[in-house]
């Protein structure tokens, strides 16, 4: 990807409306990246970043596509903090984006922390939305927004993975506010809505049979696009021959996965695995997830 050909526009505040302002004194940043295609060489179009947020461009690993890697170097989220995080994926180009390790959310003395990200794919392009996994520090307090925008031949593959308190330092995520919004559509047209609300005694919640069964994490995936429904049975396979729980459902066009289970890091190793697959299923790219990952 050339970098001479970046240009900085305006910071997209589409994703954080002034009805929901960072708390005095915490930070309020985001980052914008998209990139476009001329006369068949992909390339930078726009890069804009606000403190704490910054955007890198490793180089990929042989084979593979573009990347771009964003770094919180605030080393976490705080309660009031805010973020605004928008990724276009301009006609034909393809693109991976990362994080370079887990967030983290800490504990608040009251207000939300809040996370607002938009993700735009247009036609022909193919745009892979993987960050490493949130963690929820306990009484940490997140909302947290995900807009997703594809033309009809564009596709997504996106995935998040939360984890429910500190799994390395023994801590539950007991009390605290969890609120996760997905909404995408394709063509201009709402195709899939998922809302989450944890808030309060999570703890109960996060043990009980009839709600997550004890589980210390979660994930999501998304695969949306042309040729996405052919891979519904192909996943729930792939799900059957792993060590957490799983499962598979189509909608509207939009294949979602989901996993959950008691070790984080399981399922970590897991979401890594079924990512790969379907990456290499879907466009004959490499079966892998980004080395940042690994590290």
């Amino acid at each position: 990807m050339k970098m001479m050909c970046a240009a900085t526009l305006p910071f997209d505040r589409t994703v954080a409306p002034p009805d929901a302002p960072a708390a005095p004194g915490r930070a309020d940043g985001g980052a914008a990246v998209a990139v476009a295609l001329t006369d068949g060489r992909q390339h930078l179009a726009m890069l804009e970043q606000r403190s704490p947020w910054r955007v890198l461009f490793p180089r990929p690993e042989r084979g593979d596509l573009d990347l771009a890697v964003l770094a919180n170097t605030g080393g976490g989220i705080c309660g009031g903090d805010r973020a605004g995080l928008t990724i276009r994926a301009g006609a034909g180009t393809r693109l991976v984006v990362t994080t370079q390790a887990a967030e983290k959310l800490y504990c608040s003395t009251g207000p939300d922390a809040r996370i607002d990200t938009s993700l735009a794919v247009e036609a022909d392009a193919w745009l892979e939305w993987v960050p490493q996994e949130t963690i929820l520090f306990d009484r940490s307090r997140l909302a947290r927004r995900i807009e997703i925008d594809l033309a009809e031949t564009g596709r997504l593959l996106a995935a998040e993975m939360v984890i429910y308190g500190r799994a390395a330092h023994g801590e539950a995520w007991r009390q605290g506010l969890f609120s996760d919004r997905w909404r995408v559509r394709r063509g201009g047209r709402l195709a899939w809505a998922d809302s989450l609300w944890l808030a309060d005694d999570v703890a109960e919640v996060l043990a009980s049979p009839a709600g997550f069964g004890g589980a210390r994490a979660t994930a999501t995936v998304l695969a949306v696009g042309p040729g996405a429904e052919a891979l519904q049975a192909g996943l729930r396979d792939h799900f059957a021959a792993g060590s957490v729980r799983a499962s598979a459902t189509l909608l509207n066009g939009v294949l979602i996965g989901r996993l959950i289970g008691p070790d984080p890091q399981s399922l970590r190793t897991e979401l890594a695995r079924h990512l790969g697959w379907l990456r290499a299923a879907w466009a004959g790219l490499p079966d892998r997830v980004p080395r940042l990952w690994q590290i």
